[in-house]
């Protein structure tokens, strides 16, 4: 579906500050939310699958060999520790887990490692499937397809004139190659960037209608958490009244997008994550983030409800990878796992779960050395 607003419009709302109008525009915004969507979300949680070295240069990221911080580190995941992680998220509410790796590639072990682990998953849980791995190959997506991957996440970060302020060693044009070799093994696409990291209001829009023109699946928010010692760790947090803006914005650009706010949400939208969910969002990163914490998951089912919308999951076993049209979704009553695993729990039958939580099960390793940026950039930290 083509935007509801033009690029000239955006530009417009995007200078907007006054408050009234700001929520003028978040009402606009959750208009088309609802047309499309109902009551409908798609909550999804991660693990962190393995962690650190990675070998590119991102900006944002602490991972990155050039970032001068310590690296969270920890080897690939056993295919069974995969498994524990998403049947703690689907005990949290839960409809979908992605299971994200550092870096741009797999090696061949760790590969059919991580595959074993979506095995897992796709037979004994009932929740929606994702991946992110870097940029993979055509025969890679299908592998991850044939294991049951429903929808590949790779980002594009920023506006395509701002890119190469973000990362020098990662091409544009090889994110946009993969996401269609994930498009052409059958697979959905989730694509989104991050917001606050430098760019402009007219970069905002032109990332926005850029994502329009790859028309994903799903789209992820982020908004920068500054991390010391990485090229944009001394900017501040996003306004977070500019951050419900822009995310309205994005929304009535992308219409039939399923929009989720990720990394970042917490530190920069404070007090205002519920108007950011009126703002056109269908669902949240619940729990924690690859190497920061998050909200608690109930703390955020209660955000979706108290706006009327259903975090309630189905067991279907993820056989429709949309929340918006699955049968019978929106009529009668749907089970709810989470009030059934706590109920088990409570006669005595033992949950050995755990959601990801980077404070307990990351290591944090100090770089014997840290190579110079390749874009000739400096490292900064947060002015006290």
């Amino acid at each position: 579906m083509p935007p509801l607003i033009t690029r000239e419009e955006a530009l417009r709302l995007g200078e907007l500050e006054d408050h009234g109008q700001i929520e003028a525009l978040i009402e606009r915004a959750w208009q088309a939310r609802v047309e499309r969507f109902g009551d409908s979300t798609d909550m999804c949680s991660l693990v962190n699958a393995k962690s650190g070295g990675c070998a590119e240069d991102c900006g944002f990221c602490a991972q990155s060999r050039f970032a001068d911080a310590e690296t969270p580190m920890h080897a690939m995941m056993e295919p069974e520790q995969i498994l524990e992680h998403a049947r703690a998220a689907e005990a949290a509410g839960a409809h979908r887990f992605c299971m994200v790796t550092q870096g741009q590639g797999l090696s061949k072990r760790d590969f059919e490692k991580y595959l074993q682990g979506v095995r897992l998953v796709s037979e004994r849980t009932n929740l929606k499937r994702c991946a992110s791995v870097g940029h993979i190959s055509a025969e890679r997506a299908r592998a991850l397809r044939e294991a049951g991957i429903q929808r590949v996440h790779h980002n594009v970060e920023t506006a395509e004139s701002y890119y190469d302020e973000v990362t020098s060693t990662v091409r544009y044009e090889g994110r946009l190659r993969t996401i269609t070799a994930v498009r052409e093994a059958g697979l959905e696409t989730c694509v989104g960037g991050i917001l606050n990291l430098g760019e402009t209001r007219e970069q905002r829009v032109e990332m926005a209608f850029e994502l329009a023109e790859i028309n994903p699946t799903s789209v992820p928010i982020n908004m920068l958490n500054p991390r010391p010692g990485t090229k944009f760790g001394d900017r501040d947090f996003m306004d977070p009244w500019e951050a419900v803006k822009w995310i309205a914005i994005f929304r009535l650009i992308l219409p039939e997008a399923l929009f989720r706010l990720c990394g970042g949400r917490v530190e920069n939208l404070g007090e205002l994550q519920q108007l950011a969910v009126q703002a056109g969002i269908n669902g949240v990163m619940m729990g924690n983030f690859l190497t920061t914490l998050g909200n608690e998951p109930e703390t955020d089912r209660e955000m979706f409800e108290q706006l009327g919308l259903n975090v309630a999951r189905q067991p279907d076993n993820a056989a429709n990878a949309r929340p918006d049209n699955r049968s019978g979704w929106m009529s009668g009553e749907t089970p709810s796992l989470v009030e059934e695993l706590l109920a088990a729990e409570e006669q005595g039958v033992e949950l050995n779960v755990r959601l990801w939580d980077p404070s307990q099960q990351l290591r944090y390793r100090a770089k014997r050395a840290v190579p110079p940026r390749p874009d000739g950039a400096a490292n900064t930290v947060p002015i006290a």
